[in-house]
Parts: structure tokens; C-alpha cells; sequence
């Protein structure tokens, strides 16, 4: 009778209360973007030397964009005022998250300053759990050949190539990982290196402790355990993460008591937090498509990259050189069958899962995108898949959750050996370690991935001017480092052939100054100790341009890429009716504007404005004005301003 009663109190506090959690966007930050402003300033204080160096990698020298100040205090104070107690503060999204009642949204929108007021969406979050069948046999143990004894965790690892790239002991060091999950008992769990785990933050209870506290369900910790344990564990003789090397810092975002676990604002919160802190690389194991009852849920419409604030959020951490992986989602087999958010961003990596025989497993959602991307990205092993329990020992489970976490440790190996890459370097070659990269489909994307392939994939590097080309030979017995050469054109003209030097760890050649836009194709040989000669790859050439940083041979390089400062693309797809994506180059990062005009030349929609990336930059259109309406039918103009300069381009808009 007594827990009755206390239920009904507390859904009679619920009926009084009666606030709900909403977004309210600003419609500016107060202030322009100027490195002598204090809001400039403090912004660039907010990231440690780590984010700014990572940040430089893949922004150049202008890493403060407009959505990095820091909300203007003025707004802020203005809602304390008007007596509104702020729960989030998005700088990346110019906007706070806020208890209001329905009554007071009115009152809020005719602020000067605020722009919109939406509710923040409670998000329903489905695990699932995949034990083995009594008759599968599991490798266990060291293996003849491998330095570290996996035990049962040697199935998971293999499939990948993992092994053979511990052995060559590149394990993860040097390189930060940020995982957002439901909470971490590591330190209980004895299985981690302390040193490794840098700092953690509970986002439901607002404290420094991610194991379970009191109120926590008791399952609260399991999932994010398990997890972190798959890619950071090291325990010889029982399991060994994929990336135990590095270091990591642990986000508690979801909250398993109820079946609301996590709101959009708290996957924001923690991406904000982890990028600021410097993350190389950020991992969930968290996908999100219907809501709960009462609430809006996403539709399979939503998932085109540009719609849910989860992948908002995840692109715009990608944007400020963060690799973002997630898992695809367990829909496979559910009605939804799709990709579920964030992986339906632009690039973010999703994450199917096979089974040991590397068959699809029939959970495993599916592509494409809405707009029609191919999706997952890669897949690896996430059908009984040995990782450690909170409450101490291990056991086999599995899903997308148990496949994003292998994924994740790979791209860690990947940049511990070559820490010069960009996270879009590591996209480009962990799409090219996929085993069926040359023909890729919405079942399994670009296929298993492998470490060792994507260790050996070549890479590049800018050093003076000149293209510097790393390779490996990780798992390849007894090459003879004197007989490695590369046969390198530019612009299919005539082959040179040059010695590559060991630098102790992998190959290099520096490939001499060419013309911005040029293409060079090359193939490296090498003989083993038996005097046996090879090439690779076969049959073909690696390929890239000068002025892009990816290698390729499987996956189609960007042959449009301008031999100018900047440069607008044709909008796709085009015709269009719901959505177009426009795509615009800058040679360096520097204050851009892309704006829709009518056939009048009226102003009809800003889609960008602020601090270009150095590269490509990607936005939409989903056909909506300035104001929020439909618009009608027909041609329109876009443009892109940079520096005083201007290009333009037409579309047409279908209904």
C-alpha cells in the first residue's frame, strides 16, 4: 500500500508540475566572430591543447567557429529573469534546454533575441542481447603465433585482424577515446588500466561518478561495462580490447530505469564535453528512432543526415576533427528495419554486425539513408561477441551496441600508428579496409573490417610541399627493407621508380611537388627474404590528388577538386522535392555564406554563414524559407560569398 501511495504522490507532483523540457534557439550569438573578442577568447580557452591540435588538423589555423562562442550571457540572464531554470547550455546549436510550461511558450517566442521554442525529445533506446548457440565452437586462447592470449575473446578479434596488428605493437597509445553510454563500473571490474581512463561525468546525475550510485537500477552500469570492456580491456588469458592502450574518458548519458532513456540534450551535452576535451576518437552504442508513448516520434524520413539533434550533433564533432563512430542500430529485424540515428550522418561511421562466420546478423539495421546514402558503414563481429559484466566475470552478448566498440578500437590503432591523420583520412581508409570496399551495398557497406588492411592501406602527409606516401607490411613475414619501391606518374606519364626509407615503424617517399588537381597513381614492391617479388595492389594503382590527403582504390576519388581558392558544386540530387544537399569548397578555412535566392532575386533562405572548413564543406535544403514555410515550386539561384568573391549555381524544386 505504502509504494502505491507514493507512486500516485509523485504522478500528482507530475499533473501540478506540468513543464515539459524544451530547446529555445537564439537568433544570434550577441556578437560577431573576432579573434580580439572576449567571446572569441573564451571559446578557444574552453578546449585543451589536445582539441586545438586536433582541431588544426582538420580546420587549419582558424579553429573558433561562430557556433563555438559561447552564448551571450545577456540571453541568458534575460530568461533567469523571466524565471525559466536552464538545464543545458548547446553552444554548438545556439540554444538552452528548459523546463517551461505550454502556457509560457508564447511569452518566450516574443522575446527579441529567441528564434524558436521546440520540446526536447525523449529518446527509447533498445538493447539487445545475442548469447551463443550450445553447438558453436568459439576460438580461445593465444593463438601459436600471437604475442597477448586472448582466450574467449580471440573469435572477436581474429575476424578483425586484430591480433596480428597487437603483435606489431601498435596497441592504441597516444590516442583519446570518448565513449557515451549508460554508465562504467571499471574500476570494480580490475580489467583496465587505471592511467588510461582520464576523466568521466555523469550526465543524468550531474556528477563525476559513472559506476552506479544510489538510486541507480542495478543494471544501470552493465552496458557501458561491457562495452568499454570490449575495445579497452586487458586481462591476458580471458580478454583483451581492441585499443588497451589508449586512453579513454567515459560519458554517462542514458538512464536505463524507465523506458525514456536518454533526452536529446544530454548525446549533445556529452559530445560538447568529449570534443572540448580533446577526444581523437568518440564511440555509442546508442540508436534512436521511436520515442516513447505521448511523444513525436522520429520518422524513417528524419534519418537523411540533417534532422535529429543526435547526428547534428555527431557531425558537427566531426567537423571539428572528431571520428565519430556509432553503432547502425538493431532494427534489422523490427518494423523500422533502418539505420537509426546518429548513424544516418553524412560521416559518421556506422557500425553493422556479422556473426564469427562473418554472416549478416539478422538484427543488424539496414540502409540506405532517407536521401539515399549507403549504409552501415562497415560491419564487424556483434553476435556473441565475450566482454566483462559490472558485477564482475564475463559473459557472451552482442548487437550493434558489442560491434561499434571493435570498430572504434581499430580506428585507434589506426591513428596510433600514423598520428598525423585526419578523422577524414581515417574515414576514407577504414571504408577501404573493408573487405567488399569495391562493391559496397545497405546490408553490410563497405564489409568486415579489417585492422591489418587498414594498417597496410597507404597514407599521406603534406611536408613542404610535397606528398609524403606511408605504407606498412604489418603480418607480412621477412620483407627486405632495401628492395621497397615505389613506382609512382603524375598524370599517367612516365613511371618512376624510387627506393622507400624505414623510418622503424613503416615506408615512406616523399612524392616530389606536382600541380594542385594533379593525379598520381602508384604501386609499391618489395621481395621477401626468399627473393620472391611483389606488388601491391594487384591488377591496379593507388590513386590521389594533389590538394586531397586520401589515398584510393576501391572507393572513387573527387576528381572535381577546384584549382581555386573556392569552388560551388551542383546541388544533388536535382530536381529535387524534400531535400538537396549543396557541397562547397575553400582552399583555406575562412568566413563563407551560402544563400538561396528566388528567381526575383529575393533573399529566400541562409543556409550557411560563418568559418568554412579547409576542404569541402557539405550543407542542405529541405525547402524551407527563412521564416519556416513551404516554398512554392520552381527555379531557384544559390550562391556562395567568400571573400568579397561570389559563385552561383541554379536548381529546381519539385513538389
Amino acid at each position: 500500500m505504502k509504494n502505491i501511495i507514493i507512486v500516485l504522490l509523485l504522478f500528482a507532483a507530475v499533473i501540478v508540475n506540468g513543464q515539459t523540457k524544451y530547446f529555445i534557439y537564439f537568433k544570434d550569438k550577441g556578437e560577431k566572430l573576432l579573434k580580439s573578442s572576449e567571446a572569441y577568447k573564451k571559446a578557444l580557452s574552453d578546449l585543451t591543447p589536445r582539441a586545438i591540435e586536433r582541431r588544426k588538423k582538420s580546420m587549419g589555423e582558424n579553429i573558433i567557429t561562430e557556433a563555438d562562442l559561447p552564448l551571450y550571457k545577456p540571453y541568458l540572464d534575460e530568461l533567469e529573469k523571466e524565471g525559466i531554470k536552464i538545464v543545458r547550455k548547446l553552444r554548438w546549436f545556439n540554444a538552452v534546454s528548459a523546463y517551461i510550461y505550454k502556457a509560457d511558450i508564447r511569452v518566450i517566442e516574443s522575446l527579441p533575441f529567441v528564434k524558436a521554442v521546440s520540446p526536447v525529445k525523449t529518446l527509447k533506446y533498445e538493447k539487445k542481447d545475442i548469447y551463443p548457440d550450445e553447438d558453436k565452437i568459439f576460438k580461445s586462447g593465444s593463438g601459436n603465433e600471437y604475442i597477448h592470449n586472448y582466450g574467449p575473446s580471440l573469435t572477436q578479434a581474429e575476424l578483425s585482424d586484430i591480433p596480428e596488428v597487437h603483435n606489431a605493437g601498435i596497441t592504441g597509445e597516444n590516442v583519446l577515446i570518448g565513449l557515451m553510454d549508460t554508465g562504467f563500473n571499471w574500476e570494480e571490474a580490475g580489467i583496465f588500466q587505471a592511467d588510461n581512463v582520464l576523466a568521466e561525468y555523469d550526465f543524468v546525475n550531474e556528477d563525476n561518478v559513472t559506476k552506479n550510485e544510489a538510486g541507480d537500477p542495478s543494471t544501470q552500469h552493465n552496458h557501458g561495462t561491457y562495452v568499454f570492456s570490449i575495445i579497452g580491456a586487458k586481462e591476458e588469458g580471458t580478454l583483451i580490447g581492441a585499443s588497451f592502450n589508449s586512453q579513454f574518458i567515459l560519458a554517462k548519458t542514458e538512464d536505463v530505469g524507465s523506458e525514456t532513456h536518454l533526452e536529446e540534450d544530454n548525446y549533445a551535452a556529452a559530445l560538447q564535453w568529449l570534443e572540448g576535451y580533446g577526444v581523437d576518437i568518440t564511440t555509442s552504442s546508442l540508436g534512436y528512432s521511436e520515442f516513447d508513448p505521448g511523444q513525436d516520434s522520429y520518422t524513417y524520413e528524419d534519418m537523411d543526415g540533417n534532422t535529429t539533434i543526435v547526428t547534428k550533433a555527431a557531425e558537427l564533432a566531426f567537423e571539428r576533427g572528431v571520428l565519430t563512430i556509432t553503432s547502425a542500430g538493431n532494427e534489422g529485424n523490427a518494423s523500422w528495419y533502418y539505420i537509426t540515428a546518429p548513424a544516418d550522418g553524412f560521416n559518421t561511421i556506422a557500425v553493422g554486425a556479422v556473426d564469427y562466420l562473418n554472416q549478416l546478423a539478422s538484427f543488424s539495421s539496414h540502409g540506405p539513408t532517407y536521401d539515399g546514402r549507403i549504409k552501415p558503414d562497415i560491419t564487424t563481429q556483434g553476435v556473441s561477441v565475450y566482454g566483462a559484466s559490472a558485477s564482475g566475470g564475463y559473459s557472451y552478448s552482442g548487437g550493434t551496441s558489442a560491434a561499434a566498440p571493435i570498430a572504434s578500437g581499430i580506428a585507434g590503432l589506426l591513428l596510433s600508428h600514423y598520428p598525423h591523420l585526419s578523422n577524414k583520412q581515417l574515414r576514407k581508409i577504414i571504408q577501404e579496409a573493408g573487405l567488399n570496399a569495391d562493391n559496397p551495398n545497405n546490408d553490410r557497406g563497405y564489409g568486415l573490417l579489417s585492422a591489418k588492411r587498414a594498417v597496410n592501406f597507404p597514407n599521406l602527409k603534406s611536408v613542404d610541399g610535397n606528398y609524403r606516401v606511408h605504407k606498412s607490411f604489418v603480418g607480412v613475414d621477412k620483407v627486405a627493407p632495401e628492395s621497397v619501391t615505389i613506382n609512382f606518374s603524375v598524370n599517367s606519364g612516365e613511371t618512376e621508380n624510387e627506393t622507400m626509407t624505414f623510418d622503424g615503424s613503416c615506408y615512406y617517399y616523399d612524392i616530389p611537388f606536382a600541380n594542385h588537381g594533379d593525379t598520381v597513381q602508384f604501386t609499391i614492391s618489395y621481395s621477401d627474404s626468399t627473393g620472391s617479388n611483389f606488388v601491391v595492389p594487384s591488377g591496379d594503382d593507388y590513386t590521389f590528388l594533389f590538394g586531397d590527403l586520401n589515398v584510393s582504390l576501391v572507393t572513387s576519388i573527387n576528381r572535381d577538386l577546384p584549382d581555386k581558392n573556392f569552388f560551388l558544386y551542383q546541388n544533388y540530387p536535382n530536381p529535387f522535392n524534400n531535400q538537396t544537399v549543396i557541397e562547397f569548397y575553400t582552399a583555406t578555412a575562412e568566413y563563407s555564406e551560402v544563400k538561396v535566392y528566388d528567381i526575383l532575386g529575393q533573399s529566400v533562405k541562409t543556409l550557411f554563414k560563418g568559418i568554412s572548413n579547409e576542404g569541402m564543406n557539405r550543407i542542405s535544403w529541405n525547402g524551407l524559407s527563412d521564416s519556416g514555410g513551404k516554398v512554392a515550386s520552381g527555379r531557384y539561384f544559390y550562391l556562395l560569398r567568400v571573400s568579397g568573391k561570389i559563385e552561383s549555381k541554379k536548381m529546381i524544386m519539385l513538389k
